[in-house]
């Protein structure tokens, strides 16, 4: 997977950990790589319908997030 996106081995062991977030530019190779078995908003389930919001309404998306109420 290191490979087919680009980065270090170390970094996408820390994405699988959930030690680092997904980069939104990596999100789309990552998709790829695995052949669609993961999904961008699978990567970014809090914001994806901000950075793609193309997906919106596509096969199999989530329904979009609804914002958290602040806390008084």
């Amino acid at each position: 997977m290191a490979a087919a996106v680009g980065v270090h081995p170390v970094m996408v062991s820390q994405w699988a950990a959930g030690v680092k977030g997904v980069p939104a530019e990596r999100a789309a190779d990552i998709e790829r790589a695995c052949e669609f078995q993961v999904r961008r908003w699978d990567l970014r389930p809090d914001d994806w319908h901000r950075i793609w919001p193309e997906l919106i309404g596509s096969e199999g998306a989530p329904a979009i997030p609804q914002p958290h109420p602040e806390a008084a």
